[in-house]
């Protein structure tokens, strides 16, 4: 028996059933019109946001990483909560422009923006987070061509890592940003060129569940933005610190100490250097603000058994939910939290495998999980499946196209 990760707080059982927001989980479908199906909670993103703004130093503005979910409703909800956008491409530029983000609350990083890309995001009034010195001279040369005045800031490779993070983007040698020792150089041309200086983002890692790791690296971020301050010879308008902090999906995981996070940031900026006195501090969050309000939906269409394993075979798989398959950057493949959604409240009663219905064994959803016994037609869930699911999965593979998505 393999154990399952730990199912999210805020759902609910009704009628012995899996549900979401009181609507059970056939009722979800049958609004949606068939499975497979992302169900996303607004209640539980909206107490997800108000609970960080608690925590957080009040200075501190909250940003969405809009690749984490794009989906148009969630954005909308999004968009009345948090202070900013943080977008990676000119389609996700459309999409937070659509949901009712301003242009002047949305920063663009991203190591290969095209020409197209960034004219649009000059033209919109985006800042765009440059990673290289040909990406500000690109930029530069479009808005002299646009007779427009870019919004541009560094992204800086620093030297250091958030330890413990599920992905690495800070730390030697990266694509992501300007080695730090380069920056103050192409800040004074930036100044130079009159264009509009909005600061530096620094961005170290992903999906960390430490505290102290994540308020170390906030320190050495501080620290880092002073030096380059003071090098650059003027002051910060912005610093975007990046984000990092992760959600629960294994068992062993523990939820991040927020509150922990909190009071170190608020003793950090109370011993700020004058040089960042009056600097706008952002966090982009993305996985930790939507991860944990999404389930994956999946109907069983067959249960077998092979050589004394159970199997059941549902209409999904990872052409949707690739992360939960173990094939998104997982070295060991563990359950993510998996339930039968049509018997939520019964016991545990059987050892069996959940696979998807596509023509490779990479295709399992969950592995020798302990699980009420389920039959042909029932519903299986698969939780922590709000980020990272329905975009970063590949819909197109075997011609089994996109899941629904609705929210609630």
């Amino acid at each position: 028996m393999k154990p399952l990760g730990p199912i999210p707080h805020g759902f609910e059982t009704v009628n012995g059933q899996l549900a979401v927001a009181g609507q059970t989980a056939e009722m979800l479908v049958k609004r949606a019109g068939d499975t497979p199906l992302f169900v996303y909670s607004s209640a539980i993103i909206a107490d997800r946001v108000d609970s960080l703004r608690k925590a957080m130093p009040e200075r501190l503005r909250i940003h969405y990483a809009v690749k984490a979910n794009p989906y148009p409703d969630i954005l909308k909800v999004m968009a009345g909560l948090v202070d900013g956008f943080d977008i990676a491409s000119a389609g996700e530029l459309e999409q937070a422009l659509a949901a009712g983000q301003r242009a002047a609350c949305i920063s663009f990083a991203g190591p290969g923006k095209r020409d197209r890309e960034l004219r649009a995001a000059i033209l919109a009034g985006v800042t765009l987070n440059c990673e290289s010195e040909q990406e500000v001279r690109r930029a530069l040369m479009i808005g002299e061509a646009e007779n427009i005045a870019p919004r541009l800031a560094i992204r800086v490779n620093p030297d250091f890592e958030l330890r413990g993070s599920g992905m690495k983007m800070g730390g030697g040698p990266k694509p992501f940003g300007l080695d730090a020792e380069r920056v103050p150089a192409l800040a004074r041309d930036i100044l130079a060129a009159g264009v509009e200086w909005r600061g530096l983002h620094i961005f170290t890692g992903s999906q960390a569940l430490d505290a102290g790791a994540i308020s170390e690296t906030q320190g050495k971020v501080l620290s880092l933005a002073s030096q380059l301050t003071e090098e650059i010879g003027v002051a910060l308008p912005h610093l975007n610190m990046g984000g990092g902090f992760g959600i629960p999906y294994f068992r062993g995981d523990t939820p991040l100490d927020i509150g922990r996070i909190g009071n170190s940031l608020e003793d950090q900026f109370g011993k700020l250097p004058d040089n960042l006195a009056e600097t706008e501090f952002s966090i982009e969050l993305g996985r930790y603000l939507v991860g944990e309000a999404g389930v994956y939906l999946t109907r069983v269409i067959d249960r077998k058994v092979s050589h004394g394993m159970t199997y059941l075979i549902t209409d999904g798989g990872l052409h949707h939910q690739l992360a939960a398959s173990g094939n998104f950057g997982t070295v060991v493949r563990r359950n993510y939290p998996a339930a039968i959604a049509s018997r939520f409240d019964s016991d545990a009663v059987e050892e069996v495998s959940i696979v998807g219905c596509l023509c490779t064994p990479l295709d399992r959803l969950a592995d020798q999980a302990m699980l009420p016994r389920a039959d042909v037609g029932d519903l299986v869930a698969i939780f922590c499946a709000g980020a990272y699911g329905a975009t970063a999965s590949p819909s197109a593979f075997l011609g089994q196209g996109p899941a629904r998505e609705i929210l609630v």
